[in-house]
């Protein structure tokens, strides 16, 4: 009989590098920017692993993917396995392995990280997601409880926490406001860091678990919560509406025709199609000198759309500096490939208008680094007398989103000084038969932490409706 042979990490092997297309190419086009390792780079990356006793990297995942398990099934090519491994805990891993910050996570506890790279968790996690057509199953599910809840919203939490709740027997019923599911992962992510196919294929997957969806539904004007448990029938509420609402500069010109916010901009560009313009009846300016306000991956996403739009000028201001920046630093570093022109310590004065109305150029105010504020980063302060101008004719400010009105519209709740839902770590509101997660409770945050929160929310649901 053969002697089984332990399994040896490959010790000092290099980081294996993304498929990336090259950076003058893919600025002109929605292609995506990394086509994801091959299988045979899977395995040789998964053996980088060093099959720690102390896996830190599960610490890292908000989920709680048991990531050793998953990389041993990968080097011994056992893709069925490894996705089911990965499923287990996350329903969207071909989502979670392009937009989540695997830096500051999963990969940030990876051992290998304190002298080098680390495991490259978020490639691995995606080359198995997006080989759910060839390999993957459906999840099995719980026997039907005889339990009805409600989400509303189709973002990451509520689609977490739907699929979850499927899987445990509940009959989920989605409400989304939009013609289509998937939150900001359609109408915030651009195709060529998120393909909306890929969207898709996961909303299907929670469709195959019993999932329903009712779409064009929005919540505090076509129903709300009371009509749902009284009407409806329904014995529990989950609301997931996420906090899109656009924060605005507050100054002069900022209604001007070529001002966006990055909200509308996005939506524009990655729902309704404007890129694709007259084809689909949505137009946008395509600006020649396109500035955008702001350091987080929303900035990067719209200034990185722009340049696809075919500006040819794109600058990205903000009134910090890079170290500063709370965006990925692979977006950063994406965005200074394809030619975006970083401007830091400059703040937005004034939009400036032309003979014709439209904007024209922008006044600025330069900005120099004071002591930290409430979030640890350095506060900026106005240089007096610095001001500056410079040409533009598109602007779009993303500096950040609030809460929206649904939750307050769709059910008596409490809410906190921001409009934010107040709940507890397991999603309970005030009221005892609606549960929240989000970014309607944190504020904008990841896609992987309100999943997590959605999964914290089912369990809690499923303890109060049913027991352990």
């Amino acid at each position: 009989m053969p002697q089984e042979v332990k399994y040896r990490p490959n010790i000092g092997a290099p980081r294996v590098e993304p498929n990336e297309e090259p950076a003058d190419a893919r600025a002109k086009d929605f292609r995506p920017v990394d086509n994801g390792f091959t299988k045979a780079q899977a395995v040789a990356e998964a053996n980088r692993c060093l099959d720690c006793k102390k896996p830190f990297c599960i610490d890292g995942c908000p989920v709680g993917v048991d990531i050793p398990r998953f990389l041993e099934a990968i080097r011994a090519e056992d893709w069925e396995r490894g996705l089911e491994i990965i499923k287990s805990d996350n329903l969207l891993p071909s989502v979670c392995g392009r937009v989540c910050p695997q830096e500051t996570q999963c990969e940030g506890k990876c051992i290998l990280g304190r002298k080098g790279e680390p495991v490259a968790i978020g490639q691995l996690e995606r080359v198995l997601g997006d080989m759910a057509d060839e390999v993957g199953k459906a999840p099995e599910c719980e026997p039907a409880n005889g339990k009805k809840v409600a989400v509303v919203g189709s973002g990451p939490s509520g689609i977490a926490c739907a699929g979850e709740l499927a899987r445990m027997g509940f009959e989920v019923t989605v409400f989304e406001a939009f013609f289509t599911g998937g939150g900001v992962l359609t109408y915030g992510i651009p195709e060529f860091r998120l393909p909306k196919a890929i969207v898709k294929r996961e909303i299907e997957g929670l469709a195959q678990l019993g999932v329903k969806f009712e779409y064009d539904s929005v919540a505090g004007r076509l129903f709300d919560a009371e009509e749902l448990f009284n009407d409806e029938g329904f014995d529990a509420l989950y609301l997931a509406v996420g906090a899109g609402l656009p924060r605005f500069l507050h100054i002069p010109g900022e209604n001007l025709p070529g001002v966006y916010c990055a909200n509308e901009y996005l939506t524009r560009n990655n729902l309704m199609h404007a890129y694709d313009f007259p084809s689909y009846d949505t137009p946008i300016k395509h600006g020649r000198r396109v500035v955008v306000f702001g350091g987080g991956n929303v900035a990067m996403d719209a200034a990185r759309t722009a340049l696809r739009l075919g500006a040819d000028e794109v600058t990205l201001a903000y009134r910090r500096t890079e170290k500063e920046m709370p965006a990925r630093i692979a977006e950063i570093h994406h965005a200074k490939e394809e030619g975006v022109i970083f401007r830091e310590l400059v703040s937005p004065k004034e939009f400036i208008a032309d003979e014709l109305g439209n904007l024209s150029r922008m006044l600025l105010d330069r900005m120099e680094l004071g002591e930290p504020d409430a979030s640890g980063r350095r506060r900026p302060i106005v240089i007096p007398d610095s001001e500056f101008e410079i040409e533009c004719d598109v602007a779009i400010t993303a500096i950040g989103t609030r809460a929206n009105p649904f939750a307050k519209l769709c059910a008596d709740i409490e809410l906190d000084r921001w409009g934010l839902i107040e709940a507890d770590e397991d999603g309970r509101t005030s009221n005892p038969k609606i549960w929240a997660g989000g970014d309607i409770v944190t504020g904008a945050a990841t896609v992987i932490l309100a999943m997590g929160a959605g999964k914290k929310a089912a369990a809690s649901i499923k303890e109060t409706l049913i027991g352990d």
